[in-house]
């Protein structure tokens, strides 16, 4: 990990096969997501899929990701690619514990001064929000999950 990286630890009291729903099925991830929603998501080895969020100043909206790993409930992994820019990865990392479920999620590959500055000032809080808030709400609502 680089200082560029983002790296969020969360515990959830839940047991891996439902945070691994949560995060992993579209009509779920709809409700946790932030700046950009997910179409043609499969946690499939291979599917390209791409986020889609509102065109902003210097971002076009759209996110093309391939899913690089899954195993089921354990490990996401894909790459991630806006506006041409540098190929970053993202994994989901997920871990039994007595009393649920540790997430790890880690955000890698960005590089000089724009990349520190859009991981850490842009990207942090926002990851942090998704899955320090909204998951936990996703997962709290059994009906849904």
């Amino acid at each position: 990990m680089t200082t560029s990286d983002i790296r969020i630890v969360r515990e959830y009291p839940h047991p891996p096969a439902k945070v691994w729903r949560a995060l992993t099925e579209p009509r779920l991830m709809r409700r946790w997501m932030i700046a950009a929603q997910p179409e043609g998501f499969s946690p499939a080895v291979g599917t390209r899929f791409k986020f889609v969020g509102k065109r902003q100043l210097g971002w076009s909206g759209v996110i093309d990701c391939e899913v690089l790993e899954a195993r089921e409930p354990s490990l996401l992994r894909y790459s991630w690619v806006a506006d041409g820019g540098a190929v970053t990865q993202v994994a989901y990392r997920l871990e039994p514990t007595a009393s649920g479920t540790r997430f790890t999620f880690e955000h890698t590959g960005f590089t000089g001064i724009g990349g520190f500055v859009l991981a850490k000032l842009v990207m942090t809080p926002i990851r942090k929000k998704m899955f320090g808030v909204r998951v936990p709400a996703v997962l709290a609502d059994d009906d849904e999950t």
